[in-house]
């Protein structure tokens, strides 16, 4: 019988977010016939855990360590946590998430003498360049990069300069039992008077997601749509901002800010469409979301989302800075129900056919496998 293949799974925080869940779903369902997980979280434990990634984690038996930083002066305090910790659990493969885990994880495997570092770059980050030459400087102690597109592959190569023989891409999956919820929000709870429909925008409210140019350029859609109002979830800095932007635009009746919400399957399921304007992204998880909860999107033409969407990303994709457009693309959709039904049932059947989630965990897993076969070799 071979051994289990010890791994580590590095993180910036437990908090929900796409890469959190995307961590707890290969955490929880990895094959522990083969493989041992442990989970390391750069930051403090979180505050609400019933709001976050822990309890699933707890309830499937995985070790996680929360090693406490607040912020960048604590880096050096958290990488040595963090090479100690490596260094008594002794892992095969260390899979990061994240820049900030990225970037210490790697520092403190290679001081630990883990023999195989993974990285996952999950957005095509065209902010804050500085991110993509720490990457480049420190690629010399990375093995493989997971890309979570075709598309993220080709900025990492090209714009940051990483080797392409060193990623992988390996798409987001979705638990599809969870998609569509069988139970509908009440829409009411967030100001949406009943037998009126909701268009829908899940996620943080800042700028790269383009949400401010949603709210400027609403009217232009709204006023040709009477029974429709727009439902904000999530949150963020430009929340403030995009409120008052709404009640200047005399909109402020017909747009609806949820918060932070656990209930996303629910309120998806009670939604016509769903919207994201994003400026840039790596494979977006709400499209996926949409998708299998039988919606048809509006989602600028950014990276992951036609690779999401394939054979009808036409229909559903709009040039970033198109606003007349996106305008037309959401009336067209919201004005035809056989045609918006039509694609929302394709896109299940090709969220059903691609991007499952078992899918996904077991491509991790054979990525992890063909390194720690690598590295037994090398140190043999």
């Amino acid at each position: 019988m071979m051994a289990k293949i010890s791994v580590a799974l590095c993180i910036t925080d437990l908090d929900i977010g796409g890469a959190e869940r995307c961590l707890t779903e290969i955490a929880v369902r990895l094959d522990r016939s083969r493989f041992t997980p442990v989970v390391y979280c750069l930051g403090p434990r979180p505050s609400r855990e019933e709001a976050s990634c822990l309890p699933a984690l707890h309830k499937a038996g995985v070790e996680v360590h929360c090693l406490g930083g607040r912020g960048i002066w604590q880096f050096p305090m958290v990488a040595r946590g963090l090479r100690r910790l490596l260094a008594a659990q002794r892992p095969q493969v260390i899979q990061t998430f994240l820049f900030h885990a990225n970037f210490l994880g790697r520092i403190a495997a290679h001081r630990a003498g883990v023999r195989a570092v993974v990285s996952g770059i999950r957005v095509a980050e065209r902010a804050a360049r500085w991110h993509l030459r720490l990457d480049r400087l420190t690629q010399r102690w990375v093995d493989r990069y997971v890309c979570v597109s075709q598309a993220v592959a080709e900025f990492s190569a090209k714009q940051g300069g990483l080797p392409p023989e060193k990623l992988v891409v390996i798409p987001n999956g979705i638990d599809l039992d969870k998609y569509p919820s069988r139970q509908s929000a009440d829409l009411r709870a967030f100001g949406i008077a009943a037998g009126r429909r909701a268009v829908v925008f899940v996620g943080r409210l800042e700028p790269q997601k383009g949400v401010d140019r949603l709210i400027a350029t609403a009217p232009q859609w709204l006023g040709r749509l009477p029974d429709c109002d727009l439902l904000l979830v999530g949150d963020g800095p430009l929340r403030p901002s995009l409120e008052a932007t709404a009640r200047t635009a005399g909109i402020a009746d017909r747009v609806h800010f949820a918060g932070w919400r656990p209930d996303v399957p629910e309120i998806l399921a009670a939604s016509s469409l769903l919207v994201l304007p994003s400026l840039w992204e790596g494979m977006p998880n709400v499209v996926l979301e949409a998708m299998a909860s039988r919606l048809p999107v509006v989602a600028s033409d950014v990276e992951g989302v036609r690779e999401l969407l394939g054979p009808n990303a036409a229909g559903q994709t709009v040039a970033h800075g198109d606003t007349q457009g996106f305008a037309d693309a959401v009336v067209g959709l919201m004005l035809d129900p056989v045609l918006s039904r039509a694609i929302g049932l394709e896109n299940r059947r090709r969220a059903e056919e691609s991007f499952g989630i078992d899918r996904m965990v077991g491509l991790y897993q054979d990525l992890w496998a063909s390194l720690a076969g690598t590295c037994s070799s090398r140190s043999a």
